[in-house]
């Protein structure tokens, strides 16, 4: 039996290896599923198994998974071909008799009323739907979100939203990663539903004033409008439909559904998860 991580070379899965290794999981117990083997040879190097195989490629998740594997299923990146690519992976995965698949989905779950949350309350519904047991690892914000980008905010000394007074409880891609080992590697996951968000919420007017701390700039929270948040996206190169995503979260944040709190992470993780302030210092270090 196998601990499985899909995708496992982008920023989450990666990071979900890491983990897994520096809890002390045999590397030999680890496979990744990735679609280039080349941008996998450093993992390969320390012993992790590869199991080359595409979401977009049914036929190619043929081999992905064995019996009795712990399978996580990080979610697709390409937003409008998440739900055909998960099914893919759920199929196979059925197919293959793995123990448990994990799916990282987004905070909420079914209540979740903004547009990305679409393609992962469908892909829920499949997994209960296939009868494999599960578990729903669903995500809050990462703290990365906001933080990877920061040479515009700097610029113009502006944090630009269309958020209104709204919270964010997010943590560190990390913090995330570590709760997916956690499951991956211990006992009791069986069917368990875990709503993930950092132990403190923020506003963006915080999230302005912590940049103005630690840059010594005035940093500013500019507020704007949908529309205008959506026009100045759109102007700086972003897509359309993508910037309509963003514009749809901000709004989710100003209705609290990005704020919610239970403690989930932080059970899991055995910590306190990443404040804020941490994944800024990080930023401007880097």
């Amino acid at each position: 039996m196998s601990l499985v991580v899909t995708g496992a070379t982008g920023n989450l899965g990666r990071l979900v290896i890491e983990s897994l290794l520096d809890a002390g999981v045999p590397a030999g117990r680890i496979a990744a599923v990735v679609r280039d083997k080349e941008k996998a040879a450093a993992l390969a190097e320390r012993g992790v198994e590869l199991r080359i195989a595409d979401y977009s490629r049914p036929e190619s998740l043929a081999g992905a998974f064995a019996e009795g594997d712990r399978v996580l299923l990080v979610s697709g990146s390409e937003v409008g071909q998440r739900v055909a690519q998960h099914r893919a992976v759920i199929d196979a995965a059925k197919s293959a008799g793995v123990a448990l698949l994990a799916y990282t989905g987004v905070l909420g779950g079914p209540e979740a009323d903004f547009k990305l949350a679409d393609e992962h309350k469908v892909t829920e519904r499949a997994i209960l739907n296939s009868g494999l047991p599960y578990t729903f690892l669903r995500n809050g914000w990462y703290h990365e979100n906001f933080t990877e980008n920061l040479a515009p905010v700097l610029e113009h000394g502006a944090v630009l939203q269309s958020a209104g007074d709204g919270r964010v409880a997010s943590a560190s891609r990390a913090d995330y990663a570590a709760a997916a080992a956690a499951v991956l590697a211990g006992e009791g996951h069986e069917n368990a539903t875990y709503e993930l968000s950092g132990d403190e919420a923020w506003s963006f007017e915080e999230y302005a004033a912590e940049l103005s701390r630690q840059t010594g700039k005035t940093i500013s929270y500019a507020n704007v409008p949908g529309e205008q948040h959506l026009a100045v996206l759109t102007g700086a190169g972003v897509p359309q439909p993508f910037a309509e995503i963003l514009v749809d979260v901000d709004a989710a944040i100003a209705r609290g559904h990005l704020a919610r709190q239970n403690g989930d992470l932080a059970r899991l993780i055995g910590r306190p998860t990443t404040p804020i302030a941490d994944a800024i210092k990080a930023a401007l270090s880097a």
